[in-house]
């Protein structure tokens, strides 16, 4: 018996027409599916095959049942959508996403779920050309070569019913496979799947599809949502005394076990050492990733009540400072503010063309001191309002920690200078992590110095917290974005301080220093 899909072995020799000639559309799509189901799912395979004996028979049958409803379910899709025409684009898109998810998750351990996907589209290009190298290069390269190679195969012609009638009896083939497939296997492939939640986002290319798909969604529903009223504010200025000037740090995938202030073993905090910050050494971060983090650590709903599209469509703490009558500044150094800033002043320094702070295009962070001094210096206001300014760091972004900060800063070497981590030890990306840990600690001591100096204009203070932590290798993961029902800590623990001006009742108008001392011992979070 001949199923619909399967080639006529020589249509030559058995006199068929041209038409008849080739390969039918239900081939190619079951062939290309199949493969990339064998050849671009090693990360897949590997998690689920992790503690399994190939000489148990239940192995096999894992292996049998899953590969069958892993081709089933991304071949469906594409046969409903596949046409003459749409099939060979289909098929190069699927192969092209195959290549770029599979690096990806060898490379660095991620999973690409929505967060990450996210993360991903709304990276700018310098960011993203940190991750071009050379094997980056040549996944792409095969993938062209194989979506071009598509076009020169010949398909096979068929009138509407037949092809109607060829589609339909594949589907309905495939349909019988699956529920065969599920009935042999279910209760194995479904304990699997509790227990490591992050094997479906390993499933390529179904993991890039899906995730771009939901925040898709969400963006397009976000968007056509209503803007949430936000609440009333009467503000009533405080008499005789001085405005506030608070400068909030937001921070970039820094981790809190490498800071010293935490007890890690080299002094990567040495100016901070010397401040009477308040450190919170257990603090969590909201999200593993800038996507997520920094909508939600500057929200009213937080983590415990977390709703992405409703968070997205509320108002941010920048946006609520500014509508109470403050003065609100979003000075970037990275890739936007996500948001946050609808409304406000917000400048980008990224571009700056100093040729100190920014040699190659890219500027360090301490081009966000020279953006807060330059917000004073405006003066715009006479007395100055209560004004909040926001500095957002290029901070601890992977992979290229050795771009982050100047020559000055390589304390502890040998330190990685590639962006494919895989290349350096262990040791090597973990110097080159701590020296941007160490430019950190230079900036923040410098945004101290200079508040201070105006202690008699201001009354001052800083907030200093990162948006999510990073892998360095541990468990082979590396940079960050896992889904954070299953995140390791070192995506998680993020370092937090504050400094409000000085000790007892003389800073901010009476908050007391000691209070929050003991406060900050505890477990705090985004």
């Amino acid at each position: 018996m001949r199923l619909p899909w399967m080639r006529t072995s020589s249509p030559a020799r058995r006199g068929l027409p041209s038409t008849e000639r080739g390969w039918s559309i239900e081939t190619l799509v079951l062939v290309t599916v199949g493969l990339l189901v064998a050849l671009a799912n090693g990360p897949f395979w590997q998690s689920a095959l992790a503690e399994r004996s190939w000489g148990a028979p239940a192995t096999w049958r894992f292996v049998a049942t899953s590969a069958v409803l892993l081709v089933v379910l991304q071949a469906v899709p594409v046969l409903l959508l596949a046409t003459r025409r749409s099939v060979r684009p289909l098929l190069a898109v699927l192969i092209l996403c195959s290549a770029v998810a599979l690096h990806m998750m060898q490379r660095y351990g991620v999973v690409l779920d929505p967060s990450m996907l996210r993360n991903a589209m709304r990276t700018d290009v310098r960011e993203a050309a940190e991750l071009f190298n050379p094997g980056l290069i040549m996944s792409l390269a095969v993938a062209l070569a194989l979506g071009v190679a598509l076009w020169w195969l010949p398909l096979r012609q068929a009138s509407w019913p037949q092809a109607i009638r060829r589609r339909l009896l594949t589907l309905v083939v495939l349909v019988a496979l699956a529920v065969a497939a599920l009935l042999l296997g279910f209760q194995d492939l479904s304990s699997t799947m509790r227990n490591n939640k992050g094997l479906r986002y390993q499933i390529t290319p179904a993991n890039v599809l899906y995730s771009a798909s939901r925040v898709a969604a969400v963006d397009v529903k976000t968007a056509r949502a209503e803007k949430l009223p936000p609440p009333a504010i009467e503000r009533v200025a405080a008499a005789g005394r001085k405005p506030q000037l608070l400068v909030v740090v937001v921070g970039e995938t820094a981790r809190a076990m490498n800071f010293s202030l935490n007890g890690y073993a080299r002094e990567t905090n040495p100016v901070l050492a010397r401040w009477p910050v308040i450190n919170f050494p257990y603090t969590t971060a909201c999200g593993t990733s800038t996507e997520v983090s920094l909508p939600c650590m500057w929200s009213a709903r937080g983590r415990a009540d977390y709703d992405e599209e409703l968070i997205r469509r509320s108002e941010s703490l920048p946006q609520l400072l500014h509508r109470a009558g403050l003065r609100v500044v979003w000075l970037d150094n990275q890739s936007g503010c996500k948001g946050l800033c609808g409304g406000i002043d917000s400048r980008d320094l990224s571009t700056g063309t100093d040729p100190k702070l920014c040699p190659d295009g890219r500027c360090f962070d301490e081009v966000l001191l020279q953006g807060l001094a330059q917000v004073l210096a405006e003066a715009p206001d006479s007395p100055p309002r209560d004004t909040v300014v926001f500095l957002h760091q290029m901070g601890n972004h992977g992979p290229a920690y050795f771009k982050r900060y100047p020559p000055a800063f390589r304390r502890f070497t040998p330190e990685c200078t590639k962006n494919e981590l895989r290349e350096c030890s262990q040791q090597e990306i973990v110097n080159a992590y701590d020296n941007a840990i160490a430019y950190t600690d230079h900036l923040l001591g410098e945004a101290l110095s200079f508040l201070q100096q105006r202690q008699g204009q201001f009354d001052v203070g800083l907030i200093y917290a990162s948006d999510h932590g990073e892998s360095l290798g541990e468990k082979g993961l590396y940079l960050h974005g896992m889904p954070r029902a299953i995140a390791p800590r070192e995506q998680l623990a993020v370092p937090m301080l504050w400094w409000f001006g000085g000790e007892g009742a003389s800073g901010w108008n009476g908050l007391d220093a000691n209070c929050l001392r003991q406060r900050a011992r505890a477990p705090a979070s985004h």
